[in-house]
């Protein structure tokens, strides 16, 4: 059972995001899943690195549709893109030095965080992109 679904509700209305932030939602679940059938340090560690990765090029495509298109809050949409980072990049480190599990409270900290972003801080960008021509 995910811990998250994707639905109409998260769609900001520009292709490319939609796609990244459903893949965002899948690769949560499968780190959900994989904590849940208790598997091991090496699968956790695989997916926990694949999400990362993947938080990484899909904040990179934002902002560069900000630069694009010169978003006047982009600062402080890019700060939130560097706090999740650091914090993701944070767990990973202690995970790997064993200092660290995925644990429920984790995966609710990752939930909340991308539902909380996408409903406010993309939703609130989408309006001004699209005036822009993206779709």
């Amino acid at each position: 059972m995910p811990i998250m679904d994707w639905s109409e509700s998260l769609r900001v209305g520009i292709d490319v995001i939609d796609e990244q932030h459903a893949k965002l939602v899948k690769l949560v679940n499968q780190l959900y899943d994989a904590m849940v059938a208790g598997k091991g340090k090496l699968v956790l560690g695989t997916v926990l690195t694949e999400l990362i990765e993947y938080t990484v090029y899909h904040f990179n495509t934002e902002e560069e549709l900000f630069k694009r298109h010169g978003y006047p809050d982009a600062v402080n949409h890019i700060r939130e893109h560097n706090d999740l980072a650091r914090t993701a990049k944070e767990l990973k480190i202690a995970y790997e030095s064993n200092k660290a599990t995925v644990t429920f409270d984790t995966m609710k900290f990752l939930k909340d965080w991308l539902v909380n972003h996408i409903m406010k801080s993309d939703k609130a960008y989408a309006p001004f992109l699209k005036s822009k021509g993206e779709k």
